[in-house]
């Protein structure tokens, strides 16, 4: 991992953001089957899901918040890494 403009190590909404940008790009590359539509709308959703849920959780009021959204971001994951 490289350091970006003092953002520290650990970038995680730098790395979701590319994380969900990679699988729009892999998901482009598939057949288009009937299948895969529905599967692909839903990676989609997921994979977008997991840095918007981090960047909520930055944004939480209270640590009860904060853990509630880091937890749905990691939910989140879990569900991309099943569709993929």
């Amino acid at each position: 991992m490289t350091e970006t403009s003092g953002q520290g190590r650990y970038d995680l909404e730098g790395q979701t953001f590319e994380f969900a940008r990679r699988v729009r790009a892999f998901v482009k590359r598939l057949p288009r089957t009937l299948c895969n539509i529905e599967d692909v709308k839903q990676v989609v959703r997921s994979s977008g899901s997991i840095g918007a849920n981090y960047i909520e959780a930055n944004e939480a009021l209270s640590k009860k918040d904060f853990r509630m959204r880091i937890r749905i971001s990691r939910k989140e994951s879990k569900e991309t890494r099943y569709w993929l």
